[in-house]
C-alpha cells in the first residue's frame, strides 16, 4: 500500500477526471481544441476544489507532444514528467506566493521568464496562493503578464481573487471554481473506497462529505484517516461518528422522539448521555439542527431523497419520514428556529450543558410562550391528539404556568 496521502494517490491527471467543475473544465477543453489558449489564467475558488490540480493538467495539455490538446497522451516525455507521480518538468515552474511574493521574487521571475523553454513547447508558471503576492510584486510582473513572449504562459491560483490587483486580473481569463456538490462527492468517495478494497458502512460517506464541506481534498483527507484506522470489517458508522465528533444518529432519534412526545424526562436523559459521553454540546446542537432541517424538508417534500435534497441512507430517511409525520409543520418549524437561536447563543457560553437543557425546555414548552408560532405548535399537538395541558400538571414537565 502506498504511503502517499489518498488525495495525492487519486489526484486527477486529465480534465475528464476532475469532478464537480465542468463549468471550468469544459470551456478549457474547448479552448484547447480550438487552439485559442490565453497567455494568462486566473483560477479562483475555495480550498481543495482543484485549482492547482487543474493548472497542472492545463500545463500537461499545453506541453503534450500531441498538443495543445484537451486529452494529454500520457506517453510523451512531457506527459510522463507531469504525471501524478512524475519528477516534474523544468519548463513548468510552480511558485508558492506565500513565501515568494515580494518584489525581488517578481523581478527574478521576470528576468528568467524571457528565456525559452528547455525541452517543451511552453514555459509555464503556476503561481499558487496568488493573493499573497504584494502590490509591488504584481506591478513588477505587470509588463511580462501583459505582453509575454510567445513561449510563456501564466496560471494564477488563489482563494481570494479580489486581492489580485485589477491590472493583472484584467489580463487573465478568470475561471471561478466552486465547492463540489454533496452527491457528486459521495459518489466519488464511494468509487475511491471501492478501489481501496475497503468496505464502508451506510451512513459513513454522508458524514465524510459533511466534514469535507464541499472540498475534495478535505473530504479525501478525512476518508484517508478513517481508512487508516479501519479494522477487518472496514469503516463502521460508530467509528466514523466517534472519530469525526458527530452525534450518533440513535441519540438524535431519541431526542426528536422526546420532542414529539413532549417527554421532558427522555429529552434531559439524552442531554445527560451526551455530556457524560464526552461529546461536544455545541456539536450536538448543530447536529440536532441538521436533523430538524431534514425533517422540515421531508415534511414538505416526501421524496426529498430521490430529488437529492437530503443526503442519507434509505433506512435513515425512512426513520426520519416517520418522525416528520408525527410533528405538525408549525411545531417542527418552531423547534428548528429555537435550536438555531440556541446554537447562536452557545458561542462563548460558560455552561454549555445548561444552554442545551434550556433549548430543550423551550422546545418542550410551547405553552410557556404566547407568540404566534408557539400557539400554532400547541394547535399542532392538539390536532394530532396529544394531551398537552396548558395548566395543571403535564405528563412530562410538571406544572406549566400560563
Amino acid at each position: 500500500m502506498s504511503s502517499l496521502a489518498l488525495y495525492r494517490r487519486y489526484r486527477p491527471e486529465s480534465f475528464a477526471e476532475v469532478i464537480g467543475q465542468e463549468h471550468v473544465t469544459d470551456p478549457l477543453q474547448q479552448a484547447l481544441r480550438n487552439n485559442r489558449v490565453n497567455h494568462a489564467y486566473l483560477f479562483s475558488g475555495p480550498r481543495g476544489c482543484g485549482k492547482t490540480t487543474s493548472a497542472r493538467i492545463l500545463a500537461r495539455c499545453l506541453n503534450c507532444e500531441q498538443g495543445p490538446t484537451p486529452t494529454p497522451c500520457g506517453e510523451c516525455q512531457s506527459c510522463r514528467d507531469l504525471a501524478r507521480n512524475g519528477p516534474g518538468s523544468i519548463d513548468v515552474i510552480e511558485i508558492d506566493a506565500a513565501s515568494h511574493g515580494g518584489v525581488d521574487d517578481a523581478r527574478d521571475l521576470r528576468e528568467k521568464a524571457f528565456f525559452g523553454p528547455a525541452s517543451s513547447r511552453y514555459k509555464i508558471y503556476i503561481i499558487d496562493e496568488a493573493h499573497m503576492v504584494t502590490s509591488a510584486g504584481f506591478n513588477a510582473l505587470l509588463k511580462v503578464v501583459e505582453e509575454p513572449p510567445e513561449h510563456l504562459k501564466f496560471i494564477f491560483a488563489t482563494t481570494e481573487p479580489e486581492k489580485v490587483i485589477g491590472t493583472v486580473r484584467s489580463r487573465t481569463h478568470h475561471y471561478p471554481f466552486r465547492l463540489v456538490p454533496p452527491g457528486t462527492l459521495r459518489e466519488y468517495l464511494a468509487e475511491v473506497c471501492g478501489k481501496e478494497n475497503s468496505p464502508v458502512e451506510d451512513g459513513v460517506l454522508p458524514l465524510v462529505v459533511r466534514a469535507g464541506a464541499g472540498s475534495v481534498r478535505d473530504s479525501m483527507s478525512v476518508m484517508d484517516q478513517l481508512l487508516a484506522g479501519a479494522g477487518d470489517d472496514g469503516v463502521t458508522y460508530a467509528m466514523a461518528t466517534s472519530l469525526l465528533g458527530y452525534t450518533d444518529g440513535s441519540l438524535l432519534d431519541l431526542i426528536v422522539d422526546a420532542f414529539a412526545a413532549g417527554d421532558g424526562a427522555a429529552a434531559f436523559e439524552v442531554v445527560d448521555r451526551v455530556i457524560e459521553g464526552g461529546n461536544d454540546p455545541r456539536r450536538f446542537v448543530a447536529d440536532l439542527l441538521e436533523r430538524l432541517r431534514d425533517l422540515v424538508i421531508l415534511a414538505a417534500v416526501p421524496d426529498a431523497r430521490e430529488k437529492g435534497l437530503i443526503d442519507a441512507p434509505a433506512d435513515v430517511v425512512e426513520r426520519m419520514q416517520a418522525q416528520a409525520s408525527v410533528f405538525g409543520a408549525a411545531e417542527l418549524s418552531r423547534a428548528a428556529d429555537l435550536v438555531n437561536e440556541g446554537l447562536t447563543e452557545m458561542r462563548g457560553a460558560t455552561s454549555p450543558r445548561l444552554q442545551v437543557e434550556l433549548i430543550c425546555a423551550r422546545v418542550l414548552l410551547p405553552a410557556a410562550f404566547d407568540d404566534e408560532r408557539s400557539l400554532q405548535a400547541r394547535l399542532d399537538r392538539l390536532e394530532r391528539g396529544a394531551s398537552f395541558a396548558t395548566t395543571g400538571p403535564g405528563p412530562a414537565m410538571g406544572y406549566v404556568p400560563g
